[in-house]
């Protein structure tokens, strides 16, 4: 079944959701974004959807309405937006409570596709897991229906246990991503090629992919070597924050060796 859709935003999440949607047989009718050249720009990846910067869709043909726009951003939004009183809504939020869409709208729930998303790197949706939370059965039977359409892989997560995914999709992600930035301007500063550290990141990331990473941990930390650990600790001494991160993951990684034995 295909259904008629309206994205509210032009992030990086409505950029690749918004395709993947209409790639699956879906409409898209509206791209709405408060700087309409975004929005223009989204719309031209699209087939025949309209660019807008008003918020008021009360006479939109859409059955759907998917909400990606910053966590920040999201109450504002909600608070001025105007849609049919029939038509489902749903942010794309992995750490906003349903509970934002409460006294607002009557059919609503959550659509959150679990994944980094940059416009510049193309990404198949099919591996994406999707999470869902709807408010009645109905809805969450149109956006199961909706996510099969884009992924095999769909769950179900209540507000609390969709946070505490958040946090650790963080720490998997977004931190893993900063401490290779840092790794990079480490060797920029000493022109060291960064690509030289290729297959020690793709033998890292494998190995806690395919084990229980905490057990497949390496390095001076774990090792206890005090010497080594002196020795970078004195090397980073001129930039303090490399030096305090530094210091507290080697703490941590000791810490979590010790909690599990």
């Amino acid at each position: 079944m295909s259904y008629k859709i309206t994205i509210i935003g032009s992030g990086n999440v409505a950029w690749h959701l918004s395709q993947a949607l209409e790639d699956a047989g879906h409409s898209i009718q509206e791209v709405y974004s408060r700087n309409i050249d975004h929005a223009k720009k989204l719309c031209a990846k699209l087939y025949d959807a309209f660019p807008t910067d008003d918020l008021d869709f009360t006479e939109s043909e859409a059955d759907i309405f998917l909400v990606a726009v910053s966590d920040d951003a999201l109450e504002s939004v909600l608070t001025d937006l105007r849609i049919p009183d029939d038509a489902i809504i749903a942010h794309t939020s992995g750490t906003r409570p349903i509970d934002v869409l409460d006294l607002l709208f009557f059919h609503k729930g959550v659509f959150y596709p679990l994944q980094t998303f940059s416009k510049q790197r193309k990404i198949s949706f099919d591996t994406i897991p999707l999470c869902i939370e709807a408010s009645n059965d109905d809805t969450k039977k149109i956006l199961t229906n909706l996510a099969k359409s884009i992924t095999k892989h769909i769950y179900y997560f209540n507000s609390e246990k969709r946070k505490v995914l958040h946090v650790a999709a963080v720490f998997a992600c977004n931190f893993t991503n900063h401490l290779m930035a840092i790794s990079k301007e480490i060797c920029d500063n000493e022109e060291i090629n960064f690509q030289i550290l290729d297959p020690l990141i793709s033998e890292t990331i494998n190995k806690a992919l395919d084990n229980d990473p905490a057990e497949m941990q390496t390095g001076p930390a774990i090792r206890q070597d005090v010497k080594t650990l002196q020795e970078h600790l004195s090397y980073l001494k001129e930039d303090l924050d490399k030096k305090e991160i530094y210091r507290m993951l080697s703490e941590s990684i000791l810490k979590m060796a010790k909690d599990r034995n």
